[in-house]
C-alpha cells in the first residue's frame, strides 16, 4: 500500500506577513499576473503594491466574482497577454481558485494570498469550479499545489467575522472525514492512502478548533491578531488544506455540494453549508451522543448554522431535500469514501435529524 502527503511549497503566516510578499515572489521572476478580488482592488490593493513595487513588477486584473470555467478562460487570456513569471491570487477561495488554475494552464508557480480564512483552498492543488449560477459543477485537480501560501492575519482581523467562522466550518470537517477515509482505505487527492502525519495533522485541526475557536473570534470581533487568532488561521488554511487533500474528503464535502442545488442557499459561505454536512455526518456515520454534543456545542459557539433555517431554508419540502441527497449521491461524489454504504434516503433522514437536534437544543436553550 502507498502512503501519500501534498504539501504547499512555501507558507507564510503572521501580522506583517505582506511585507516578505515581493521578496517571496522574486524567488520565482521578475513580473507576473496578479488577479484580486474586487473589494481587494479597492480597498487593500495599495498595500500590496507597496510591498510588490520594490522587488517585481506586475500586471493587475480584477476577478469577475464565480471560479467558472469562463472566468479561467477569461484571465488565461489576459496572462497570455500580459506574459510575466507567475501568477497571484489575494483575496477569497474563488479567486484564489481561479488564479491556480490560470497558473496551472500556463504552467508557472503560483503565489496565493488569502485575505481572510473562510476556507482550506489556499494550499491544495484543487480548483473548485462553479457554474454562473453558484452551483457547483466539479473539482478540477491540478498538477501542482501553490509555490507560496501568504496569510497576513493583520488583513484576516480586519476582515468580517463571518469569513473566519465559516472557515472554521470548512475546517470542522477535516477530522471527521479523515477518519471515514482511514477506516475506508479510501484514497486522497493522489489515489492513494494519506499517511500518519496527514492524519495527526487533521487531528491537530480539531483539536485547536475546540480550544481556540471562540476567542479567535473574539478577536477577530476586535479587530485585533492574537494567539488564538493565529491557531485558527493556521487551523483553516494550513491544516485543514494539508488534512483534507492528504488524507480525503467524504459526506460533509458532498452534503454541501448538494445543498448548492437550491437556491436558498447561495447566499450562505462554503464553510457554513459544510458545517451542516458535518452535522449531517454526525448521524451518518452513528456517532456517540458525547461526540454530537461537543460538535453542536462548537457551532452554536462560533455562530455556525445548525439547522436548515439558518441556510436559507425555512419550509424547505422533503421533495427539495430529496434532490440535495440525489446530488450528494451522485456517482462521482466523494459520499462513496465513507466506510458504510450509503444512498439518498440515508443522507435525507441524516439530514433532516440533523435540523431537529439543531433545531430542539436551540428549544431547550431558550426555556433556560
Amino acid at each position: 500500500m502507498i502512503h501519500t502527503s501534498i504539501f504547499p511549497g512555501r507558507y507564510v503566516q503572521g501580522a506583517g506577513a505582506i511585507d516578505t510578499l515581493g521578496e517571496e515572489l522574486a524567488r520565482f521572476g521578475a513580473s507576473g499576473l496578479v488577479i484580486c478580488d474586487p473589494f481587494v482592488a479597492k480597498e487593500v490593493l495599495p498595500e500590496f503594491r507597496e510591498a510588490l513595487s520594490s522587488a517585481v513588477s506586475v500586471t493587475v486584473e480584477t476577478f469577475g466574482g464565480e471560479c467558472s470555467e469562463d472566468e479561467v478562460e477569461r484571465l488565461s487570456a489576459l496572462r497570455d497577454t500580459a506574459g510575466g513569471d507567475f501568477v497571484v491570487g489575494i483575496g477569497g477561495g474563488k479567486t484564489l481558485d481561479s488564479a491556480k488554475a490560470v497558473a496551472a494552464g500556463a504552467g508557472l508557480p503560483s503565489a496565493v494570498v488569502p485575505t481572510i480564512a473562510s476556507t482550506d483552498a489556499p494550499c491544495s492543488s484543487l480548483a473548485i469550479i462553479y457554474n454562473a449560477d453558484g452551483s457547483y459543477k466539479r473539482d478540477w485537480f491540478l498538477h501542482r499545489n501553490p509555490n507560496l501560501v501568504l496569510v497576513d492575519t493583520a488583513i484576516v482581523a480586519r476582515a468580517p467575522v463571518r469569513f473566519l467562522v465559516s472557515g472554521m466550518g470548512d475546517a470542522l470537517s477535516t477530522w471527521f472525514e479523515a477518519e471515514s477515509c482511514r477506516r475506508a482505505y479510501a484514497p486522497n487527492m493522489t489515489g492513494h492512502v494519506g499517511t500518519d502525519a496527514a492524519y495527526a495533522i487533521a487531528r491537530l485541526c480539531y483539536d485547536n478548533l475546540l480550544e481556540y475557536g471562540l476567542a479567535a473570534k473574539l478577536s477577530c470581533e476586535a479587530g485585533v491578531v492574537t494567539e488564538a487568532l493565529e491557531h485558527i488561521v493556521e487551523a483553516n488554511t494550513l491544516l485543514s488544506g494539508i488534512g483534507f487533500e492528504s488524507v480525503g474528503v467524504a459526506s460533509a464535502h458532498s452534503v454541501h455540494n448538494g445543498l448548492t442545488a437550491l437556491r436558498g442557499t447561495h447566499a450562505f459561505y462554503h464553510g457554513e453549508k459544510v458545517a451542516f454536512g458535518v452535522l449531517s455526518d454526525l448521524f451518518l456515520t452513528d456517532r456517540p451522543r458525547a461526540v454530537i454534543d461537543e460538535v453542536y456545542g462548537f457551532c452554536e459557539s462560533v455562530g455556525l448554522p445548525t439547522t436548515l433555517a439558518e441556510l436559507g431554508l425555512a419550509g424547505v419540502s422533503d421533495e427539495e431535500l430529496m434532490l440535495v441527497a440525489r446530488k450528494a449521491c451522485g456517482p462521482d461524489e466523494v459520499i462513496h469514501n465513507e466506510p458504510i454504504p450509503l444512498d439518498p434516503r440515508s443522507v435525507l433522514a441524516a439530514m433532516k435529524l440533523a435540523d431537529a437536534a439543531g433545531r430542539e437544543r436551540q428549544r431547550q436553550s431558550s426555556k433556560g
